[in-house]
């Protein structure tokens, strides 16, 4: 067998050490040439840590299932994984790390919308291919990244349009509470545009925000509570990270309970119920594309696979982890690129970014499909009740008019943007609508 030194191997970029480290093992003598790097940005320490870990991890597992199937175009898959660390900057200088210095084809990352806009002009100056999985709010039409999350009309309204039907109790009084940043601030703008729209009175919408990392909710949840005193009042929460965990605390503590002040999650799923008594959120909601009780074979063996991954590689957790719809989304979006990059024949960008158009893949929550020219997915949409297990069972489902009752992704919303489009074939990304 042939000696390679340490230089060797870092040239080669063999050195995805947390990739090893998770279970991914590839022989000594592999050259450079017979594999394909990817990058994996995700944060694995900070507060963001609680739901990015497990993205990291299943986007190690779908190398893994590619790799033991021959790779992609006969090269094994080298991930190389980076530690952003919940901090915005940091999002940026891996990002250029990888692109630039380990030259990886793509990269799967980011969660927070603030992380995804600080790489932003990195992968555009740069011309580098992001996969982001995690539902947004909108307003955003970048070549450079292909969005297998949601967009506001395949949650954010969804949500709100559930609370207010009859089916979802007919609530008339909104209290928006969100993380103070991107997503939360523009989801909300978009949520009262909406509410607005369908003559909820301004009077009966409050809007609220607390800091990353936020600890003591108490002030807050008061708030809520003489809020909801009069009856038919609803919290739709953007709150990201670990302040979950207080917050529904606090929720309970103060005798608030999902029948007389349901909490609509936009930013809560199974992973971070894993981390929360989950006896006092019974009957709260959620809603996302995707959730692990989704009772169809193929996500009976992802949920499966991911449990034994997890054992096997020796994952915090083992067998006992969870599904969720952000992993979905970053699982999925693995085999999208595989799928575009054979293809095109190609690992470079501009092939394979048009390639991706209109893919299509048996995901485990059901079929998806690329849209055909805005970067985004077909989604199908649920609303689903949070039950003592931790999981949540599927109360509603949006008919769309995609293919398999998916719902079409639009980047800009009707309520707040109706003049504006995404469209990389036909235009050059956002274009104005014809009047």
């Amino acid at each position: 067998m042939a000696e390679f030194s340490r230089r060797d191997f870092i040239k080669g970029g063999l050195l995805a050490s947390t990739a090893v480290g998770a279970g991914l093992s590839f022989p000594n003598a592999l050259r450079a040439q017979e594999t394909v790097k990817i990058g994996v940005l995700h944060s694995l320490s900070g507060t963001m840590a609680i739901s990015e870990v497990s993205l990291r991890d299943v986007v190690l597992m779908a190398v893994e299932e590619i790799n033991a199937k021959g790779g992609v175009m006969g090269k094994k898959i080298t991930p190389v994984v980076v530690d952003p660390a919940s901090n915005w900057d940091l999002f940026a200088e891996k990002a250029k790390q990888l692109l630039l210095q380990d030259k990886v084809a793509c990269v799967f990352g980011c969660w927070t919308s603030v992380s995804r806009k600080s790489v932003l002009p990195v992968f555009e100056n740069n011309n580098g291919l992001l996969f982001y999985p995690v539902q947004y709010e909108g307003e955003e039409c970048s070549k450079n990244v292909f969005y297998t999350g949601a967009t506001p009309n395949q949650q954010l309204v969804p949500g709100a349009e559930y609370l207010m039907s009859k089916e979802g109790g007919s609530y008339k009084k909104f209290y928006l509470l969100g993380t103070d940043y991107v997503f939360p601030r523009t989801a909300n703008k978009i949520l009262r545009a909406f509410l607005l729209a369908k003559g909820v009175p301004a009077a009966n919408i409050e809007e609220e925000y607390t800091p990353f990392n936020h600890q003591d909710y108490q002030t807050i949840v008061g708030k809520i509570k003489r809020f909801s005193s009069g009856g038919g009042a609803c919290v739709l929460s953007t709150i990201n990270g670990d302040s979950n965990v207080p917050f529904y605390k606090e929720f309970a503590n103060q005798g608030l309970r999902s029948e007389n002040a349901p909490i609509m999650a936009y930013s809560v799923a199974e992973d971070e119920l894993r981390g929360m008594d989950t006896s006092a959120l019974v009957g709260h909601l959620a809603a996302w594309n995707y959730f692990q009780s989704v009772d169809v074979p193929q996500n009976k063996k992802f949920v499966q696979a991911f449990k034994n991954y997890s054992e096997k590689t020796k994952l915090p957790g083992g067998a006992k982890r969870v599904t969720d719809d952000p992993m979905e989304a970053a699982y999925f979006g693995v085999y999208i690129w595989k799928q575009a990059v054979e293809k095109a024949k190609s690992f470079d960008v501009d092939p394979v970014r048009k390639a991706v158009y209109g893919q299509t893949f048996v995901a485990p929550g059901g079929p998806i499909k690329m849209h055909e020219y805005n970067q985004h997915t077909y989604r199908p949409v649920l609303i689903g009740e949070i039950m003592k297990d931790g999981q949540f069972k599927i109360i509603s489902r949006v008919k769309g008019t995609g293919p398999s009752g998916t719902v079409e992704p639009e980047p800009w919303s009707k309520y707040t943007s109706p003049d504006k489009g995404c469209d990389w074939v036909n235009h050059q990304g956002t274009y104005q609508k014809k009047a």
